[in-house]
């Protein structure tokens, strides 16, 4: 009796693993073949354009939004009344990516992508500014 009741979960255990040994693994050979990531998934940001131009026009909401307090807009107005961030920058680092600068923004210019792969050797090269924002690609 002792005998059945050690065998059975032993017998149990060697069905699960030979039934996986037949199973093409999920494996990706990263960075040639990337994850697909969820359409919800929020990486890191970007200025949007239009025309050669940025969209944002300075209105610090997204810099008033943000609970970890990571975004930074100077305001500079042109001679004809259209204004443009001066500065616009965001510490990667410190960002929580709850996405509420996305969803604040009443020019729908800036955006978190859906890259999560980024990279650098220091923490300063994680703080962006306004032209390096406009530079990023979707993932």
């Amino acid at each position: 009796m002792v005998v059945i009741r050690t065998l059975i979960p032993l017998l149990k255990g060697l069905a699960f693993t030979i039934k996986h040994l037949f199973v093409k693994p999920i494996t990706y050979q990263y960075p040639e073949q990337r994850r697909e990531v969820s359409e919800r998934w929020r990486g890191l940001h970007r200025l949007k354009m239009d025309d050669g131009r940025l969209l944002c026009v300075a209105c610090g909401l997204c810099e008033a939004v943000c609970p970890a307090d990571v975004i930074t807009v100077e305001r500079t107005e042109t001679e004809d009344g259209r204004s443009f961030p001066s500065r616009f920058d965001v510490e990667v680092t410190r960002c929580i990516f709850c996405g509420y600068c996305q969803e604040a923004c009443p020019k729908d210019a800036i955006e978190l992508t859906r890259n999560y792969d980024f990279c650098e050797y220091t923490r300063e090269e994680f703080n962006l500014n306004r032209d390096q924002l406009a530079k990023i690609e979707e993932a």
